[in-house]
This record gives C-alpha cells, structure tokens and sequence, in this order.
C-alpha cells in the first residue's frame, strides 16, 4: 500500500521567466499542498529566471542544499524545466546522484511515497521518471511553439506595418547619456 509523500526536507522551488512575473504566484498552491499532506517546507528557493537555462542560481542553490531523500517540491513540472533534451538529461543526472524526489503538486503519483516494499518502490520510479520525462519535453514544445507564434505574430505586423518594435525607455537613455557625459565608464553605468 503507498502513502502520501514521507516527512523529511522538503524544498519549494518557485520560479517565474521574468521580473514582470510573480515567481511568487504559486506559495499559496505550495503551502496547502504540504500542510494538507503534513510536510514542513524547510526552505524556498524563488527566482526570476526563464526555465529554458539550465545555469539558474536559486535551482542550483536547491541542488547544493538538498541532502540525499530531500524532496524538490514544485507547483508543475514546468517550473523546474523548460529544458532542451541534453540539459534535461544533465538536470536528472544532478537530482539522481543526490537520490533527490521531484514531486510537483499537479501530478498525484509523484506525492506518492516508494511504498513498503521494493517493488511498488520500483514501480512508481519509473513511472515517475517517465511522467517527468514526458512533462519535461511537453514543456519545452510549448516554450517552443510560443516562441515561434511570437515570431509569427512580429513577422506579420512588419508586413502589415504595424510592428514597432520595443519602445525606446527614455528616461533611461537621457540618464545613461548624463552618465556618458560626467566621465562616468561603461562599467560603471552598467
């Protein structure tokens, strides 16, 4: 018979692709997630990174941090990846040599504990590492196909005349310009 995910450290990852998003957005989903299960989050990891890079400081913070049977807790799989398939297999890679569980709130076999004997252990392995996998590259062709339909999308307003493009923040020019001009370096505006 399984169980509800195990008691240990478990790890929140929150993240959003922007600074205009709120990588804050899911806490409230996280929180009852592990109160109705009675897990104590010891640790949240947010940032602001886009979950097609593999190099994210606060993931790899998580990975540093966690200890062996720590659990990675995230909103949906996509939080944790966007990745193409070579960095997908890295980021597994890394969680695996630390026996990390991924368990994301939207997919009920991942909360899930290994069981009490090894093969129903066994069995939700893999059927985790599969649903993760599959998640995985689900995520990354929707990342892909909105990246190409925003391409769509610019290539049909330069047509049509309408695109403009990014608009000029001038405020920000003028400030840089004043930099320039009172001596200030390149290094030192940036």
């Amino acid at each position: 018979m399984t169980q509800t995910v195990p008691k240990g450290f478990v790890r929140a990852y929150l993240r959003a692709s922007t600074t205009e998003q709120d990588a804050t957005r899911a806490l409230d989903t996280i929180n009852t997630f592990a109160i109705e299960r009675g897990l104590s989050i010891c640790n949240y990891y947010i940032e602001n990174e886009s979950g097609s890079k593999l190099e994210r400081p606060e993931l790899f913070r998580l990975l540093k941090d966690c200890q062996q049977n720590d659990i990675l807790l995230v909103e949906d799989v996509d939080r944790l990846s966007r990745l193409v398939g070579e960095d997908w297999n890295t980021l597994k890679k890394m969680i695996r040599q630390k026996d990390i569980r991924v368990v994301a709130v939207n997919v009920p076999t991942t909360w899930l504990a290994s069981g009490h004997n090894d093969f129903d252990s066994r069995m939700f392995s893999a059927i985790n590492d599969m649903l993760l996998d599959m998640l995985a590259a689900v995520a990354r062709r929707d990342y892909e196909q909105r990246r190409e339909r925003q391409q769509q999308g610019i290539a049909r307003a330069k047509r049509e005349g309408k695109y403009k493009g990014r608009q000029v923040n001038q405020s920000r020019y003028d400030a840089i310009n004043r930099l320039i001009a009172s001596g200030s370096s390149w290094s030192q505006i940036q």
